[in-house]
């Protein structure tokens, strides 16, 4: 390790040595800085037909393209919790207890509410057919002549008073059928248990909310279950990158947890709307996690793959110089008395990982990549290369 840092010092110093010598001018030519006779070393590249591809950008947030929040549904105190942080859940699981006294009186007192309005029913039904008994006797006699029209009418009224007392005390059985069903239900609502579906990979529980002891109200969140063989990265992105997305592209997306391990993504969802005080739009990327190594939380860096350009003329970024204005770059012009260099205006294209695509003009050859803020158009060039330097106890 001593020998390394001292090496390292020393490379420095040859290679900031190096750089100066390709700057230079020739000795034997004289100083200056434009063209004429001044011999400029630099360093030139070829230029290459080759494809290449739009890689945007973006850093975001991992989450769980499946989470569920257990929550009560009545109020109560929590007496058993049978689930904690990391806990594999299966679908159905009992996750909770609340205490059910009260919500036990409350079913028993339906019940026998029930029971009560049955009774009631049977008792207007006896009624009733006693009424109707009366009824059709008062007929026979009003045939006979015995019984008068007024008693008849009186019969018939008492009739329409039981069936009135019948529907009512039925309205009563439903009535009570209804609370003891509710009453039920709400019994059940104080075992709580995992509402998922079952699906690819396990359940796990990420976030414990309260204690058992708590006295909580109807609503409240008392653990969050996870599925972590999907993910979402969610990033967003400007006015200007937003244009270039759509849904289905290729994704990279790499974490700090695991360095050099990408795992490969597609664009799923593309906001409609930007947001007023951001002036960015919300896209999520999918993210396959078989071997669940991601995790929900977790700092994203994101590429989106936009386009790729076959065949296209690219030359290295470190090629590109702005003379009066324009964009361009110095093309190595073989000459009889030795290389000079040529401005050449370009329009760029694609731009990624140190390279540019050149859309136009058509470009050939090699152009200068190192020493080139030093030329103008008709320097004369001498043509270096840079030897790699390696530095014993660095990689």
């Amino acid at each position: 390790m001593r020998r390394a840092l001292l090496v390292i010092p020393t490379a420095l110093a040859i290679l900031a040595l190096f750089l100066w010598w390709m700057g230079r001018p020739d000795p034997d030519t004289g100083a200056g800085t434009g063209g004429g006779s001044q011999t400029v070393t630099v360093a030139a590249a070829t230029v290459q037909q080759t494809d290449i591809t739009e890689r945007l950008h973006f850093t975001g947030t991992l989450r769980a393209a499946h989470r569920v929040e257990i929550a009560t549904r009545v109020t109560g105190e929590l007496e058993r919790l049978h689930g904690d942080i990391g806990d594999v859940i299966t679908p159905g699981m009992l996750l909770a207890e609340l205490d059910d006294d009260e919500f036990q009186q409350e079913l028993e007192q339906a019940q026998a509410e029930l029971a009560v309005s049955r009774a009631t029913l049977q008792e207007s039904e006896a009624a009733l057919a006693l009424a109707r008994k009366e009824l059709a006797r008062t007929r026979e006699l009003r045939a006979q002549r015995i019984a008068s029209e007024a008693e008849l009418e009186t019969a018939a009224t008492e009739v329409e008073a039981k069936e009135a007392q019948v529907m009512l005390a039925r309205a009563q059985v439903q009535q009570r059928q209804a609370a003891l069903r509710n009453a039920r239900i709400r019994l059940g609502y104080t075992r709580i248990h995992a509402d998922v579906e079952a699906g690819a990979g396990p359940w796990r529980v990420g976030e414990r909310l309260v204690d058992p002891g708590s006295l909580l109200q109807a609503n409240t969140p008392i653990l969050t279950l996870v599925n972590l063989q999907s993910l979402i990265a969610r990033i967003h992105v400007t006015e200007r990158d937003y244009a270039r997305l759509a849904v289905g592209q290729p994704a990279e997306i790499t974490v700090a947890a695991h360095p050099g391990m990408g795992v490969a993504g597609e664009v799923a969802r593309i906001a409609p709307e930007f947001s007023e005080t951001s002036r960015q739009a919300l896209v999520e990327i999918h993210v396959p996690n078989d071997d669940e190594r991601l995790r929900p939380g977790m700092f994203a860096e994101v590429q989106v793959r936009t386009r790729t350009v076959e065949r296209a003329t690219v030359v290295p970024v470190e090629a590109l110089v702005e003379r009066d204005g324009r964009r361009g770059v110095f093309r190595v012009e073989e000459m009889d008395a030795g290389p000079v260099a040529r401005f050449v205006p370009v329009e760029t294209g694609i731009e990624t990982q140190g390279r540019v695509q050149i859309r136009s003009p058509g470009l050939e050859g090699r152009v200068v990549t190192l020493g080139r803020h030093l030329l103008t158009d008709g320097t004369r060039l001498r043509l270096g290369e840079l030897d790699e330097v390696l530095i014993e106890g660095v990689r």
